[in-house]
């Protein structure tokens, strides 16, 4: 459905974000059953019930084995806490990094599109620049003593620009 404003006219801030949403429901419904059970336990112990549960569960422990309830030890040096936490921080760090590989090509994702958008921007803006200094031309307005307005009319190649982009990091790598 696209969204339209008082006049009927179509709404294109409200049509550009039903589609980012539309995408973002698709994407988060074409998740494999991985990517689904790393995202849920990397949201709980994100959070902080995880954190109280955690301070629950260790503080009983280290109230059992230090002798302060009248319970019977069971890990009295405590090595078996230390060992579950070692395993568990192991899988958490795991859970974590799959997170954020997935955020991570989410953002790259982002950034082409961004890429893309910019892109289109420049060469829609340099034809719009073209087209008015021609309808200046024509109207009788002196734009020559513009210096800029050359450069900003010429059409510029990404690729030109990846380059020079790519040249200046080498450059200052090489510093």
């Amino acid at each position: 459905m696209n969204a339209v404003d008082a006049t009927g006219e179509p709404n294109v801030l409200e049509r550009n974000i039903e589609a980012l949403l539309n995408r973002e429901a698709l994407r988060h419904r074409q998740r494999t059953r991985q990517q689904r059970v790393a995202a849920a336990v990397t949201r709980f112990t994100g959070s902080l019930s995880f954190v109280y549960i955690h301070l629950a569960v260790v503080a009983f422990w280290i109230a059992v084995n230090s002798g302060i309830t009248p319970l019977q030890k069971f890990d009295p040096t405590f090595v078996l806490l230390a060992t579950i936490a070692s395993v568990e921080a192991i899988f958490l760090t795991s859970f974590v990094l799959i997170t954020q590989n997935r955020m991570q090509e989410d953002a790259d994702r982002r950034a082409d599109l961004d890429l893309q958008i910019s892109l289109l921007t420049e060469h829609e803006l340099t034809r719009l620049i073209q087209i008015v200094s021609r309808l200046a031309e024509h109207a009788g307005l002196d734009m020559a003593n513009e210096p800029e307005l050359q450069e900003i009319k010429r059409d510029i190649a990404p690729e030109r620009v990846l380059d020079a982009i790519e040249q200046k990091k080498r450059e200052q790598e090489a510093d």
